[in-house]
């Protein structure tokens, strides 16, 4: 089964993020990659996967301890749900500021895994002024975040962690921080 984790973006939504978010005319409008000043490799098109559900954690950042490191391997495509994108509509300018972000530690331990993508289902897995220099720090170690998915708990099923195949279709785009993609799980 084929399952689309890319947010549908209506004219009201393009409208909204462009009043309430600045970098998304420049290739982060909605579903995309971060890929900074490197460029997406084609190896990383499709991915083993992996959905952990986070969305019982409120109020601080997501943590080492809120998740299965062992359920991480190498070159994966690491989801993380949120439930943000069902509870805020995406555009609005809660929508950006105040999303779910992981903490520096659980990153850095997801780049020690040697993964290739980070998913995340809000506008990134750091907040504000933070968001940009940790997405290029993601980046320089060759992971790339995708922003902005949507329907990973179909993934889920009702489980913690579920196990999928990630098909990541990013614009043929050169020179841009982000590239507008399409990704769509297969269960």
């Amino acid at each position: 089964m084929l399952i689309d984790l890319s947010i549908k973006i209506s004219r009201f939504a393009h409208k909204e993020a462009l009043g309430n978010e600045k970098m998304v005319s420049f290739g982060h409008l909605g579903t995309h990659f971060d890929v900074m000043d490197k460029e997406f490799p084609l190896e990383y098109l499709k991915r083993n996967g992996v959905v952990l559900d986070v969305s019982n954690i409120e109020g601080r950042d997501i943590e080492v301890d809120d998740i299965d490191l062992s359920k991480v391997s190498k070159d994966m495509f690491v989801a993380f749900y949120t439930g943000f994108a069902e509870q805020e509509e995406y555009g609005t300018k809660s929508y950006f500021k105040n999303h779910p972000q992981l903490s520096d530690e659980l990153i850095d331990e997801l780049l020690s895994k040697k993964i290739s993508i980070i998913g995340i289902d809000c506008a990134g897995i750091r907040r504000g002024k933070e968001h940009p220099p940790k997405d290029q720090y993601c980046s320089d170690k060759g992971v790339f975040v995708v922003e902005n998915l949507c329907n990973l708990n179909e993934i889920l099923k009702g489980k913690s962690v579920n196990f999928f195949t990630a098909n990541t279709y990013p614009v043929n785009f050169s020179g841009l921080t982000g590239l507008p993609c399409r990704v769509v799980g297969e269960i």
